[in-house]
């Protein structure tokens, strides 16, 4: 596996545990719809949350929270209309980004709470 296939993966990990940690019902990983990709979608106050995960080696290039460009917002609101369709959700949507940079003292993890609604 590619070093930053590894880095995104632990950075999941670390992204669904801190979401557990933060009473956070996690019900999907990595849900697919045709080519794109939630890396978690959770649940909590009635809403249904859909979070991007970014983890860097480091931020020297720019915080990993800057790598979600419009772009990727529009794709990701896409995303989440299919899954609220195909699973007959109700719930009020909502979009997080966890940035995480992986440091020698340890992983700092950042969570943006509705970083972003609508694409203008």
């Amino acid at each position: 596996m590619a070093k930053h296939n590894s880095t995104g993966k632990e950075g999941e990990t670390y992204a669904r545990k801190y979401l557990e940690e933060n009473e956070y019902l996690i019900l999907e990983t990595n849900w697919r719809f045709g080519h794109l990709e939630a890396d978690i979608i959770a649940y909590k106050d009635n809403r249904i949350v859909f979070i991007e995960v970014k983890t860097r080696g480091t931020d020297a290039y720019g915080t990993p929270e800057q790598f979600v460009d419009r772009k990727k917002q529009k794709a990701y609101i896409r995303l989440a209309n299919a899954y609220i369709l195909l699973n007959r959700r109700t719930e009020e949507a909502r979009f997080d980004i966890i940035s995480i940079v992986n440091k020698p003292e340890g992983a700092e993890i950042k969570h943006f709470i509705n970083a972003y609604t609508t694409i203008g």
